[in-house]
């Protein structure tokens, strides 16, 4: 479903790389969580998917298409792309913030309507309660939710996240992973979500992608890479969220 072949990204003509010769596979309805440091290149590897940054070289493919063989508004219209600023527009309701691909792809506006609906329901922001307002009269969990519906509102079958629940509380980014991972399976999405919170990738995703300077260090299951990491830096990754399982155990056991 996605493909990416021997990728680079540079900015300065050649001299240095952000990206170097990355390649991966992300096949139809995974999740592919892609996690590192800031700096390690993942959300520049994302932008290069639907040409929001574009290719120093390599291969990208889409559906089995290569995206350099489509306009970049187009490809973009087709991807589903959620990322930690939410990008609401301010001054136009939730229904027409969920609308506005729809509509740019001239989408009857009925049919519009009643995929606003059905994705809105299926967000727990029912458009009876919600259509209405504005963002700011939305919490933040909320805010991120209609991001989720508006990037799924033209029925994409992929989705490029870049940390979209990193600015939330505890509480509710806990909530929404969970709503994303029943919706991402139900809709048989394909998702590469960028995080730098390991433990989100473990829980989420089917397959993880480790990056470092650029480069794919490792990519597995969360099992593999939990039982398996072949380097020392995925060892270092594992180690945050194992320690801190031992920390949470040692507390309960202790008088």
């Amino acid at each position: 479903m996605i493909e990416l072949q021997n990728i680079k990204k540079s900015f300065d003509h050649g001299r240095s790389f952000v990206v170097s010769d990355v390649s991966l596979r992300v096949e139809r309805g995974q999740l592919l969580g892609l996690i590192g440091e800031s700096g390690s290149g993942k959300t520049t590897t994302l932008k290069m998917i639907n040409r929001l940054e574009e290719l120093s070289s390599g291969t990208i493919l889409v559906k089995n298409e290569n995206i350099l063989l489509q306009s970049p508004v187009d490809l973009r219209r087709s991807i589903g792309y959620v990322f930690q600023g939410i990008g609401l527009f301010p001054h136009q309701t939730v229904l027409n913030n969920v609308a506005a691909v729809p509509l740019l792809l001239d989408w009857d506006r009925s049919l519009t309507r009643l995929r606003c609906e059905e994705i809105l329901e299926m967000v727990g922001l029912p458009i009876k309660d919600f259509g209405d307002r504005y963002p700011s009269q939305l919490s933040g969990g909320q805010q991120q939710r209609v991001g989720v519906a508006r990037a799924l509102a033209a029925k994409q079958e992929v989705l490029l996240m870049d940390e979209p629940f990193g600015a939330l509380d505890p509480i509710t980014r806990a909530d929404l992973q969970d709503e994303f991972k029943r919706i991402q399976r139900n809709l048989n999405l394909t998702v590469i979500m960028v995080t730098h919170d390991m433990t989100e990738a473990l829980f989420m995703a089917d397959q993880i992608a480790v990056m470092k300077d650029g480069e794919i260090l490792q990519i597995g299951s969360p099992k593999e890479l939990l039982n398996r990491p072949d380097h020392d830096y995925v060892k270092k990754l594992i180690e945050i969220p194992r320690a801190k399982a031992i920390r949470l155990e040692e507390l309960m056991d202790s008088k």
